[in-house]
């Protein structure tokens, strides 16, 4: 397999390579996970040289789900060169460089503007350690949004989660669901519907309007709209296939993707709440089907014990993974992101 992707790696240089074709290869967000990746992502790959102003550029554009790779070799896909650019999943992609999760731990992001000054000050950081560790340069970073709770228990609080057994997608949030006397279970986002239709979990957390193109309501009763995480992606590409680029072609693609990312900000933001309507069954609900879950409110106490999470479970727990592969990765986090966090 290796061996393929190295040939792969030499025929996409040749391919980015203006003079001889300007076909980029991009593997982008699963199918399943919806609007964004439907209304948002798609087409300004598929409209790729007007949307970054590279005449003759095409992108070759496949999502993740259709590939038949898993989203968790996305990193090691893109340092082989197998895909110029990839939309990156960056928790599914955590367990290869545990840096990336320095952006969204649980309980950092309680909202959109607070996620904003976490990227500002750590995506640079993620930046360089792709570099250094996957040849890889960070185009990019937006949210999914609010990651939130599913659960088709009765749930009031959650304590409730005690003893159940709740989906999650990175090892920062199990340790969290752990902690809450759960079991966290982690389960790929295209199997999740299921898996919660045949009782393999009681709960399960991801993005509303995710959960909604999804089909989640369908199989689950309950819903709190509280925020664990943001669920931070972001975009990379290559780097041999980014200095085959002149310098100013880096400026215009660059540009492109900065504006692509500012729209999914916005979007993300507009979908969240109304996708929150739309699973239960409240107005308007302009972008999703209509479900009837019944909508838990977070308590004062579920609202401070995510507030703490951060010094108590998420970066003590991170702090040890993140610097045993990364040296000095807790200290520049604390330098920069952590600096106002009274830690």
């Amino acid at each position: 397999m290796f061996r393929k992707f190295a040939l792969g790696a030499t025929a996409l240089a040749a391919l980015a390579m203006p003079a001889a074709s300007e076909t980029l290869r991009v593997m982008g967000q699963p199918v399943a996970t919806g609007l964004i990746q439907e209304n948002v992502e798609q087409p300004f790959f598929e409209n790729f040289a007007e949307e970054t102003g590279l005449e003759g550029f095409v992108a070759d554009y496949q999502p993740v789900d259709v590939t038949g790779i898993k989203d968790t070799e996305q990193l090691r896909i893109l340092k082989s060169g197998l895909f110029d650019i990839v939309s990156l999943r960056l928790s599914q992609v955590s367990r290869d460089e545990p840096t990336i999760l320095g952006l969204d731990l649980v309980g950092l992001n309680p909202d959109y503007a607070t996620g904003r000054e976490t990227v500002d000050a750590f995506a640079p950081v993620v930046d360089a350690q792709l570099q250094k560790a996957f040849n890889t340069k960070l185009l990019g970073v937006w949210p999914f949004g609010p990651q939130v709770l599913f659960c088709e228990p009765e749930i009031a609080s959650l304590a409730d989660l005690k003893g159940l057994k709740v989906r999650v997608y990175d090892q920062n949030l199990a340790e969290f669901v752990s902690l809450l006397g759960g079991t966290p279970v982690p389960i790929g986002f295209p199997e999740v519907q299921q898996s919660l239709a045949r009782g393999v979990v009681d709960c399960a957390i991801t993005g509303p309007s995710s959960a909604n193109s999804a089909g989640w309501p369908e199989v689950s009763s309950y819903t709190m709209p509280i925020a664990f995480q943001l669920a931070m992606n972001g975009y990379g590409i290559n780097l041999d296939t980014w200095n085959a680029l002149s310098s100013d072609q880096q400026v215009m693609l660059q540009a492109g993707f900065d504006t692509l990312s500012e729209r999914i900000w916005t979007y993300s933001e507009e979908l969240f709440i109304d996708a929150v309507n739309c699973n239960t069954g409240a107005e308007p609900c302009e972008t999703g089907t209509q479900y009837d879950l019944v909508l838990v409110e977070p308590t004062a106490a579920d609202k401070e014990l995510v507030g703490t999470a951060v010094p108590n479970v998420s970066f003590p727990a991170w702090k040890e993974v993140c610097d045993a592969s990364n040296p000095g990765c807790s200290a520049v986090w604390m330098e920069t992101v952590g600096a106002d966090k009274n830690m």
